[in-house]
């Protein structure tokens, strides 16, 4: 009886700590970064240099990224990529965790996205992979 008891208690706690937008997609996405038309260019996200060409990385929702292109006999090209609300989630944990849930949203980054409806550039493909595009061709300095 006490080991139902501690379960049902973990159980109760788990259910309470989580919300829509930590259940749905997380508080980081996969963002691919195309450098359109450089394949060759070396692609920095967030200062750090993360390949070439085309990079995937890990990134946390609740951060603007910036993304630089760099190449060689190249005009370098800085781009900024803000984040939005993600309203749909909020919605849900307000309907069904309540205040708690909100406050986890916000408390781990699960309540953004990047800001796929205002910026062309970035394509959602599901809730946790997000491309972007950098028009990047390379005009001699």
């Amino acid at each position: 009886m006490k080991r139902a008891g501690i379960f049902m208690t973990i159980l109760f706690l788990s259910l309470q700590f989580s919300s829509c937008g930590v259940m749905f997609g997380g508080s980081r996405y996969n963002g691919t970064f195309v450098a359109n038309g450089r394949p060759n260019a070396d692609i920095y996200i967030n200062g750090e240099k993360s390949g070439q060409g085309e990079v995937t990385k890990i990134l946390k929702r609740n951060r603007p990224v910036k993304v630089e292109i760099k190449e060689d006999g190249c005009e370098p090209v800085t781009k900024n990529f803000e984040n939005a609300f993600r309203t749909g989630n909020f919605i849900l944990s307000v309907l069904t965790w309540g205040i708690l849930g909100i406050g986890v949203d916000l408390g781990t980054g699960a309540s953004y996205k990047p800001d796929h409806r205002n910026d062309p550039s970035i394509a959602k493909l599901n809730d946790k992979n997000f491309r972007f595009s950098i028009d990047s061709n390379c005009e001699e300095q």
